[in-house]
């Protein structure tokens, strides 16, 4: 459960850029998984390779990111107004393809220790001892979440990419870019992918194969609502739990990693009852 709690809590975090990213123009970015592992990737070659300080390599590799995710939106995306969506979502997938053949080729496919990015204690509750890796991760990932739903509820620029998400015509008139607040939202998903990825990279070791996470997210988007900020945090709450019970007490009867499929089980019986997930909007079409 503690093992499950603090990596669905940077799940939630992952999940936000997926969020914003739908909201502000109906896209799904299959790429938010390979954003992730890039990211981490920049903070420990930061740190590893160039001996830069952790934390301002942390800083420079949320600021890198936060600039790739702008490119990605000015140079692939922008031109694809208006098209279909199945264009837009190949589009999205090619970007992954050639994030993850970049890593490839500059890191290889190594497994590799991530430097300690928070000092290293224990706390004992109720019998359980609990590694500093788990606190740190659900106090950091709660931390930037919250920086987060304050900035989107009662900053300007929060105001702006709300506005812009509900009604582009009626923001346009209001004088807001909503392609200024589409580069910004691109950024902002690539700066907490990043966040979360070096998190994921603390608790376990960096490897290429970490932007298959973008595959576990998907359940937490689907499952909380694809156009709700509180339903990503709740789902990858959800998720992270689900995963990690379904590792100790049914893959072992059932063989094989069933904690790899256990949130995409769990997703179908939802969907059933809640087909816009738990917090989705309900579309309503007037025939």
């Amino acid at each position: 459960m503690v093992a499950g709690i603090a990596t669905g809590s940077i799940y939630s975090l992952i999940a936000i850029g997926l969020v914003l990213i739908f909201k502000s123009s109906g896209v799904i970015n299959f790429a938010q998984g390979s954003m992730v592992m890039v990211g981490a990737f920049l903070c420990y070659a930061f740190v590893t390779q160039l001996q830069i300080p952790v934390y301002l390599s942390l800083f420079l590799a949320i600021l890198i990111s936060a600039i790739i995710g702008v490119l990605i939106e000015r140079f692939a995306l922008r031109y694809l107004t208006g098209v279909s969506l199945i264009s837009v979502i190949m589009v999205t997938l090619g970007i992954s393809i050639i994030l993850d053949g970049g890593a490839l080729a500059i890191w290889g496919s190594s497994n590799f220790t991530f430097p300690r990015m928070f000092p290293s204690f224990s706390v004992a509750f109720a019998g359980i001892k609990i590694a500093s890796s788990y606190i740190w991760s659900f106090v950091t990932s709660m931390s930037l979440l919250l920086v987060f739903f304050i900035f989107f509820k009662y900053s300007s620029l929060g105001l702006s990419m709300r506005a812009a998400a509900d009604n582009q015509k009626l923001s346009v008139a209001l004088g807001i870019s909503p392609r200024k607040i589409l580069s910004l939202t691109w950024a902002i998903s690539a700066a907490v992918a990043t966040a979360g990825g070096i998190l994921l990279a603390s608790l376990s070791s960096l490897h290429v194969n970490l932007s298959y996470i973008g595959l576990t997210v998907f359940p937490v988007v689907i499952l909380g609502g694809l156009d709700s900020i509180v339903g990503a945090t709740v789902g990858g709450l959800v998720v992270g739990v689900i995963e990690a019970v379904a590792g100790v007490y049914i893959a072992p009867l059932l063989g094989g990693a069933f904690q790899q499929v256990a949130a995409f089980a769990f997703l179908l019986i939802i969907l059933l009852f809640k087909p816009y997930g738990l917090f989705g909007s309900k579309e309503i079409e007037r025939l």
